[in-house]
């Protein structure tokens, strides 16, 4: 059994499939049988305990489940429309960071952050994530986002359960090319 793949599979259910619409709206979550359901059609040997393994074992921390365990969620990401995850909104430090590619970095100082097909634009904690999630789409830019004082002019920032940092947008005026 490939979790890798699973873990992929799960992503989809739970950020991006609209139908069947297998997440509630307000919270994002989905009942854990129903996903296990889906995913035992390609995936026969699946079950809660490798769901299970699949949460507790994820680098990202993609993946939560409610107190009861019977609901699970992604944490953020969701291009779903309307789906609605709790995140906190804690003060920031004073600067974070965004990964892209090169190719992109014209558009992006001249437009700023925008969210694209997902419902928030994703800022990292560290350089290294951010170096990371660049390295996804080509040749790897990281950009300073002035956190603090994006906050202080009175946008709204919020902080997803696995410590991704989100915005609805940043403006260019908040960003700088790093080194």
């Amino acid at each position: 059994m490939n979790l890798n793949r699973i873990s992929k599979r799960m992503s989809y259910l739970l950020r991006h499939c609209t139908s069947p619409l297998y997440v509630n709206l307000d919270g994002g979550w989905a009942k854990v049988d129903d996903i296990i359901e889906v995913i035992r059609k390609k995936e026969p040997d699946f079950n809660l305990s490798v769901m299970e393994q699949i949460v507790a074992e994820d680098a990202k921390g993609r993946y939560s489940f409610d107190e009861s365990r019977e609901h699970i969620r992604a944490n953020q990401g969701h291009s779903i429309p309307g789906v609605v995850v709790d995140m906190t909104q804690p003060e920031p430090p004073e600067l974070l960071y965004h990964g892209t590619a090169e190719r992109f970095l014209d558009s992006i100082m001249s437009e700023g952050l925008k969210p694209m097909s997902r419902q928030f634009v994703h800022i990292s904690p560290d350089y290294e994530t951010a170096v990371k999630v660049g390295s996804r789409h080509g040749k790897p830019v990281v950009l300073l986002f002035r956190a603090r004082d994006f906050v202080n002019d009175g946008n709204v920032l919020y902080l997803s359960a696995n410590g991704v940092w989100q915005a609805k947008h940043v403006p260019v005026k908040y960003l700088s090319v790093y080194g």
